[in-house]
């Protein structure tokens, strides 16, 4: 199956940041989306999430001679900064949120084995979720697309201020769970994206490149991506 936008922009008063984003994304893939700050990934995110309205354009599912809309239920979306409720603990909120997805869950898991799964420590569950570090809230968030199995996983920055424990844990949990999603990662960091993706987009000037993933670990890798990420002044 593959994700195909078709001709998404988004512009800000006069200035067009997403210009004609025309791209097919293949499933059971991540995707390391590269760009400098300010260039447009969160924006393509939230068009893509539902969270903002492309201006114009289209991103559908495609596959055995079908077609069939990209949706907000159908995107789990990591950001930056975990969004959650502090009032909760770990615990409460995850029940809430199986119970609020019950149609979608296929698992038997209970609340302590997906908790497990994201190594939330037993006597951490039943903290209320203001007392998480920023990495505690991030596989939380995380979680929530492993219960409710979105087809696409957004993740904007996912392993940024994160030490290096548990970047290596979402690491490691993304690429098992790789084969059912579209999982796009947005970053401004070079070696992360070699490190974790399968295939590397760039995008600038509004435009999406894809860069041959034969290069990466290439001598001139960084000297490729370097060059297309530069301002037209700083040539």
């Amino acid at each position: 199956m593959q994700l195909e936008l078709k001709n998404i922009n988004k512009s800000f008063d006069s200035k067009q940041v997403l210009k004609d984003i025309s791209f097919t994304f293949e499933k059971g893939k991540i995707y390391g989306l590269l760009g400098r700050n300010g260039s447009g990934k969160t924006t393509l995110f939230n068009c893509l999430s539902g969270e903002m309205k492309a201006d114009g354009g289209a991103a559908f599912f495609a596959g055995n001679g079908q077609r069939s809309a990209l949706k907000p239920e159908h995107v789990g979306y990591v950001f930056t900064t975990p969004i959650l409720p502090d009032f909760l603990t770990g615990y409460e909120f995850v029940k809430f949120y199986m119970d609020i997805n019950r149609e979608y869950i296929r698992s038997e898991r209970t609340v302590d084995e997906y908790l497990e799964l994201i190594e939330i420590d037993a006597e951490d569950r039943h903290r209320l979720i203001k007392g998480y570090s920023h990495g505690m809230k991030n596989k939380i968030q995380m979680l929530c697309f492993i219960i409710s199995k979105p087809p696409v996983i957004l993740l904007d920055e996912p392993l940024t201020s994160l030490d290096v424990v548990v970047a290596l844990e979402i690491k490691k949990l993304l690429r098992d769970i790789k084969e059912d999603h579209f999982i796009l990662f947005s970053t401004h960091i070079l070696q992360l994206a070699a490190d974790l993706s399968d295939e590397i987009v760039v995008l600038n000037d509004g435009v999406l490149e894809q860069i041959d993933n034969k290069l990466i670990g290439d001598p001139h890798f960084e000297e490729r991506i370097i060059s297309l990420l530069k301002d037209e002044h700083e040539s």
